[in-house]
């Protein structure tokens, strides 16, 4: 018999199709996720699981799903949702999705600096509102981003494709990260270092015990009253609490995000907000990004459930 997959989540066709010719596929075919009940009576007998970014996956799911389990695809670059260390435990190869979708979460980012530096989401709600406006020198100013700092957390594949196209604004890039990064020609700087001279702040740090409420209130009084923060990495990273009360209070400029603390819910006090731009975690959403991130969760069963072998993207293994 072929081996047993569960997916969690509708996806491309491209990908369903490569799945079901490989394996016994079970789905859940629906863009809502499936109950947390669901979920660990569907994982039952399963060899492999395909789960995305708001997937649970703990020692609950391995006991659900029996120790015949053998892989887990998560359907995203970040691993959050995953207990590694009991996967690792139990000898369950975790793989992710890394660089299939850089160009396009880059690309996002770069969008939302300037939609939020140039007003671009604030004009167009003016307009459907049908606030009566005219051209006039002094109307909706913004400010340009050439010769501006943009302040880079987290200099991975993705910060560092943010990092190449913000230069080709015109933008000066420092970063910071664990450390100094060797043959990387952007300007390294501590956090509080960056956050004090960046005039743009650009999230792409995982999101772990250590970068939970990396940015709060401390860190959003250390940006430049003109600064704008952008989060496109995980929403847990930011207190959005402080994050409110900073915009609010002219601490800073404004915020444009990607993904939210308790998504899907956001913060009531952002919405109100002109200074914000908000998006529903649109970050690898291109037919590209999407049907690569499928295949390289296909890639990853057949390594593990046909073929034998570790496939490049596991992240954890026995």
């Amino acid at each position: 018999m072929r081996p047993e997959i569960f997916l969690t989540r509708r996806v491309p066709d491209l990908v369903r199709v490569e799945l079901e010719r490989l394996f016994e596929l079970r789905r859940h075919d629906s863009e809502r996720p499936p109950t947390r009940a669901a979920l660990l009576d569907r994982a039952a007998g399963m060899d492999g699981l395909v789960t995305t970014a708001t997937d649970r996956v703990d020692g609950e799911l391995f006991d659900a799903a029996g120790p015949q389990l053998r892989v887990v695809a998560n359907y995203a670059v970040g691993v959050d949702n995953i207990d590694l260390e009991e996967a690792r435990r139990r000898g369950v190869v975790i793989a992710n999705t890394p660089g299939v979708l850089t160009a396009a979460t880059a690309e996002l980012t770069i969008a939302l600096v300037l939609a939020l530096s140039r007003r671009v989401a604030e004009g167009d709600r003016l307009i459907r509102r049908g606030d009566p406006w005219i051209l006039a020198p002094t109307f909706m100013l913004a400010t340009g981003l050439e010769g501006r700092t943009l302040g880079i957390v987290g200099l991975g594949r993705i910060g560092a494709e943010v990092a190449r196209l913000a230069a080709g604004l015109g933008m000066n890039v420092v970063y910071s990260s664990r450390g100094p990064k060797d043959g990387v020609k952007w300007s390294f700087l501590p956090l509080a270092e960056l956050l004090a001279e960046a005039h743009v702040v650009s999230l792409h740090c995982p999101l772990t015990p250590e970068t939970h409420h990396l940015i709060g209130a401390p860190e959003l009084g250390a940006m430049r009253r003109e600064g704008l923060l952008v989060n496109v990495a995980r929403g847990p990273i930011v207190d959005e609490e402080a994050l409110v009360d900073a915009l609010k209070g002219g601490e800073i400029a404004g915020a444009a995000l990607d993904v939210f603390e308790h998504e899907p819910e956001v913060h009531p006090g952002l919405l109100g907000l002109e200074n914000v731009v908000l998006v529903p975690h649109l970050g690898s959403a291109t037919y590209e990004a999407r049907e690569g991130m499928g295949m390289l969760c296909v890639e990853a069963l057949r390594a593990v459930l046909l073929e034998g072998r570790l496939p490049p993207n596991a992240v954890t293994v026995e």
